[in-house]
């Protein structure tokens, strides 16, 4: 009994690491503390040029629709930025599709309005050396970064919020 209780509280162990770790597949990252790369991305609809926000915390997302644990967070990551825009937050959500109709698709359907554009050449995540989706980058206002999450987040938690609102 003590056999079969210990092998599924290890099973349940890896399962929670799975769930966590998302579409993951490794990433070298950054040092926290450090200047965030600037760089820009122009897709069809949208150019963003990191540097253009200065001043404000940025919340950079690397995500695709066709990965279930970035559709799973998109919600409250809009929800977040709907709340806390007013606080000098902002949503930079990269997306590395490469079917742009997909893409586009997904972004009106699921009512995505957070600034958002594709990278579909993978040129963003690969200078922040993210490999795995989703993963996120906190920016502060000086262009630093100070927090590295991997896998789906629950940005509307009290705790994520708060942690926001101090930078």
């Amino acid at each position: 009994m003590r056999r079969l209780a210990h092998g599924l509280l290890v099973l349940a162990g890896l399962a929670l690491i799975l769930t966590l770790a998302g579409c993951y597949s490794g990433s070298r990252p950054p040092r926290i503390g450090s200047n965030a790369p600037d760089f820009t991305v122009q897709d069809s609809q949208n150019k963003v040029t990191l540097s253009q926000f200065r001043g404000q915390v940025v919340v950079l997302n690397f995500w695709a629709t066709w990965c279930p644990p970035c559709v799973e967070e998109m919600p409250s990551l809009v929800e977040m930025q709907r709340r806390m825009k007013d606080k000098g937050i902002t949503v930079v959500a990269v997306s590395i599709d490469v079917d742009e109709i997909a893409y586009k698709k997904f972004v009106k359907e699921h009512g995505v309005n957070l600034l958002t554009v594709r990278d579909p050449e993978q040129k963003t995540p690969t200078l922040y050396g993210t490999h795995g989706w989703p993963e996120t980058f906190i920016i502060d206002r000086n262009g630093v970064m100070r927090r590295k999450f991997i896998g789906p987040v629950d940005w509307t938690n009290a705790e994520i919020t708060g942690f926001l609102s101090k930078l």
